[in-house]
């Protein structure tokens, strides 16, 4: 009796399992366990929030790479909207001092600077910028004289001293900025040195966070290191050099004077409004922006980079 061999069997293959909704929620939530504690890390390091810091940054270069490329009289309504929100932040942050600046004047006088260095000029700016110092320090000597309680001989003093110094630090300087978006092809070189700003913080943020070790100015602001400055510097050498190229219609070596002024300005610009704010006892300016504090905690570095940036114009191409 013969056998005749049967049908062969192949073993059946196994399906991968399919994820369950409760497994791809715990993988998401690891993921996210991750990033939170390497975000910790890096705001521990550096002193901001990384997510919140790289969206609002993005969105306010976006609205004023927007505002010079299409219109610069878009740039002049940005430039008044940032004014108003830099002057009251500042006027409430010296109320910590005991510091007592008039809002609602400072304001006032700051935004109608903008408009007067964009219509009328270097000569309405300062026309302007002295009839602004005389209102707020005029409303300021009336609340003394009306409203109590008053303050000392030298409380008045300082509290006249800042406002002045409102309208000159913020108004004035972020005027300036306006001032040469207004000329032709001004808004070019404005465009120009808020890259490299920009450049300078995220050279001197990427090589300091990884490399940082020997403190720049450690009572004043103890995360800036050397190590950042140099990667600040390099970042805005080589960004000079190609803004000046082919942005400004300017020899490759303006672009090496223009990255070293930005750099010095963007870094003084910065400690400066850190010692204020270590003298007033205040960490940011406001809590307006999300990982990065208030508006001037963003405009200490262009402020007085606008200057600069002006008087290379004059000198250069005006």
């Amino acid at each position: 009796m013969s056998h005749e061999p049967g049908p062969s069997r192949t073993p059946p293959t196994r399906r991968p399992r399919s994820l369950s909704r409760a497994d791809i929620q715990a993988q998401v939530r690891a993921r996210k366990e991750q990033f939170d504690e390497a975000n910790e890390k890096i705001t521990a390091r550096s002193g901001r929030n990384l997510v919140s810091a790289i969206l609002i940054g993005v969105v306010l270069a976006g609205v004023m790479v927007l505002s010079l490329v299409l219109l610069k009289q878009v740039f002049m309504v940005v430039a008044v909207i940032l004014v108003a929100f830099g002057t009251l932040e500042l006027a409430n942050a010296l109320r910590h001092a005991n510091i007592h600046v008039p809002r609602i004047p400072t304001v006032i006088a700051g935004v109608a600077m903008v408009p007067a260095a964009y219509y009328w000029g270097a000569t309405g700016q300062w026309l302007v910028a002295l009839a602004g110092i005389l209102l707020v320090v005029l409303w300021r000597l009336i609340e003394v004289a009306f409203i109590p309680p008053r303050p000392t001989a030298v409380g008045v003093l300082r509290d006249l001293a800042a406002s002045t110094f409102v309208q000159v630090y913020v108004s004035f300087l972020g005027s300036i900025a306006v001032l040469l978006a207004s000329k032709d092809g001004g808004q070019w070189w404005v465009l120009a040195f808020i890259v490299t700003v920009v450049l300078v913080d995220v050279g001197a943020y990427a090589t300091g966070l990884n490399f940082g070790k020997h403190p720049m100015a450690p009572t004043i602001s103890p995360k800036k290191t050397w190590e950042g400055f140099a990667g600040a510097a390099v970042a805005a050498l080589i960004g000079g050099v190609l803004l000046a190229i082919f942005m400004l219609g300017q020899p490759w070596w303006f672009g090496l004077i223009f990255g070293a002024v930005i750099t010095f300005t963007a870094t003084v610009g910065d400690l400066c409004e850190s010692l204020l704010k270590r003298d007033i006892g205040i960490k940011d300016m406001s809590s307006w922006l999300p990982g990065h504090g208030g508006f001037l905690d963003r405009l200490d570095s262009i402020l007085p980079s606008a200057a600069a940036a002006y008087v290379l114009w004059v000198v250069f191409a005006g």
